[in-house]
């Protein structure tokens, strides 16, 4: 079981290494869902995970709302894939939608042109796609070379108890093309129920290796 843990900027990464994460998760403004963090954070996240050998992933998100991106906000994106390639980050987290809430399918492949063999996955925006398309959204991440989707299995104003029926069947769907990761609300003391009734591979949580308490001394 790979426990991914989710972190805002630098801080808590020593902490969840110390914990025994296996993946990080790196963001700014978790507040809104995650932001891109800025080039001084990646650079110290980057070396100190290599030096530990846990791998690193960064949202690619240049502000908080919804998914759908503009020309401006595109190259952004596209210039910090870019950026943080060349640090040797392990991978990127990334998502976009159109007006209808569908994959923007222009954009992503846009996106995907610069991750070459970098991890990737798509972020929550996946859980505003209609549940009619679910599916078909699946296939088309997978047939896109994606590594995983992260899933609440539902809007984060439910709780992910309620969604396991959801995220069971996301699971069972996708197989072996693509992982489904399991995410928000998941904590170490909600896991294990959630690992028995799921058996995916990977779980992504703020909490899933218990709370990460700062020392300000």
């Amino acid at each position: 079981m790979i426990k991914e843990v989710c972190v805002e900027n630098f801080s808590s990464i020593p902490l969840a290494v110390d914990k025994g994460a296996n993946r990080i998760e790196l963001c700014d403004n978790l507040s809104v869902g995650g932001t891109t963090v800025s080039h001084g954070v990646a650079k110290k996240a980057i070396d100190y995970c290599k030096q530990r050998k846990v791998r690193l992933m960064a949202i690619i998100r240049p502000r908080g709302g919804n998914f759908i991106y503009n020309e401006d906000e595109m190259e952004i994106m596209i210039q910090d894939i870019i950026h943080f390639k060349m640090l040797g980050i392990d991978g990127v987290v990334i998502g976009c939608l159109t007006k209808d809430n569908w994959i923007d399918e222009k954009a992503m492949v846009k996106l995907l042109q610069e991750t070459d063999e970098m991890d990737t996955t798509f972020h929550m925006a996946f859980d505003h796609i209609h549940s009619s398309r679910k599916l078909e959204a699946i296939d088309w991440l997978a047939n896109h070379n994606l590594n995983r989707i992260l899933t609440h299995g539902g809007l984060l104003n439910t709780t992910i108890e309620d969604n396991l029926p959801s995220i069971k069947n996301y699971i069972d769907y996708a197989s072996d093309r693509i992982i489904i990761m399991p995410g928000g609300g998941i904590t170490n003391t909600n896991l294990p129920r959630i690992a028995k009734t799921l058996g995916a591979k990977e779980y992504h949580g703020t909490k899933v290796l218990g709370e990460l308490k700062l020392r300000c001394d």
